[in-house]
């Protein structure tokens, strides 16, 4: 089993990282902030704009350890990795697979998507009694269920995405009332993405970017492409499969954004809000955000295929493995991700 290891995430803008030896070494100003040995480092992401040494880019590459460069509002920008070295054939496999079984997997994708985002909200019903009579959240369980149903009936990915798109917008116009503490001054009204237009918008998209980043780590890895996926459109630029593998694991980024919010971890004070009128975590509020998500990777949860008990940071790579067997024909289907 992979060890989980720390991943380098700088919040600082003027931060700048460089090479001393078998260190990476932080910098800000004429101040060296800290230095980490590359022995206990597996992912660098970058919120900076002043970016890191030619020298450290050469040896992270040698060592494959991925730097992410991620703009302060949590846009993905670039990553910066070595020359590919998963088997050849191990890619050729996976186009062949993809092309030939991408509604399928679009299927069994999505279904997954729309169980565990029931479970998002039945982990609030069970902790929150006075909800399990709301007419809105039970007619959106019913939708994400019977939204399951159709999609194994579905007959292109097109129809796939359609419905997905219906259950989604159902989803989110309820995700207010799962936001259960009235102390907390944040409320959600609807999904916006670029820019995000509110906190939880801003919280939603910033880690959605985190975890998409991972996985993309975690397919090269694996010694699969993360640009050829089955569901998004492939375009330049863009981590598809990535995306696609994210979709089954976006319950996880919910239910951690909940947990932020009702807990009051989270306040107004740690956004700003930008002339354009996007809303976005500030230095303070990244911090918070990212010492959090790096303690819930750390958690142990039961992986419902192994039957085994793994850190949850080690996600994204037992599911990229997974994928990867699927695409050698190990065995005979890619298992989504499921929460029990």
């Amino acid at each position: 089993m992979r060890k989980l290891l720390n991943t380098i995430y700088i919040t600082n803008e003027q931060a700048y990282l460089r090479l001393d030896g078998e260190n990476i070494v932080c910098k800000l100003g004429d101040e060296d902030k800290f230095r980490m040995p590359f022995d206990n480092v597996e992912n660098v992401v970058c919120f900076n704009y002043i970016g890191c040494s030619p020298a450290l880019m050469g040896k992270c590459v040698g060592k494959s350890i991925p730097i992410n460069f991620i703009s302060p509002q949590g846009k993905f920008l670039a990553k910066v990795c070595g020359e590919t070295k998963g088997n050849v054939f191990l890619r050729i496999a996976q186009i062949d697979k993809f092309r030939e079984n991408a509604l399928f997997l679009t299927k069994n994708t999505m279904a997954a998507k729309f169980c565990n985002s029931r479970q998002v909200i039945r982990r609030t019903l069970h902790d929150n009694p006075e909800l399990r009579t709301d007419i809105e959240i039970q007619s959106v369980v019913d939708l994400l269920e019977k939204g399951t149903d159709n999609v194994f009936n579905a007959q292109s990915i097109e129809e796939i995405v359609g419905i997905e798109g219906n259950c989604a917008r159902n989803y989110f116009s309820i995700f207010n009332k799962l936001i259960t503490n009235k102390k907390t001054s944040l409320s959600f009204e609807l999904r916006t993405k670029r820019p995000p237009l509110d906190p939880v918008n801003a919280l939603l998209s910033f880690v959605y970017t985190l975890s998409t980043s991972e996985f993309a780590s975690a397919l090269e890895t694996v010694g699969l492409d993360s640009y050829i996926g089955f569901c998004h459109t492939l375009r330049s630029g863009r981590n598809s499969l990535a995306c696609d593998m994210v979709e089954e694991v976006r319950c996880i980024v919910e239910r951690f954004v909940l947990t932020l919010i009702n807990l009051q971890i989270i306040k107004e004070s740690d956004f700003d809000e930008q002339i354009s009128g996007a809303v976005l975590l500030n230095d303070e509020g990244r911090k918070k955000v990212i010492t959090r998500w790096q303690e819930k990777k750390r958690t142990d949860i039961m992986h419902p295929y192994l039957k085994q008990k793994i850190p949850l940071g080690l996600l994204p790579y037992v599911q990229s493995n997974l994928m990867a067997k699927y695409v050698r024909g190990d065995i005979p289907e890619y298992p989504s991700y499921l929460i029990k």
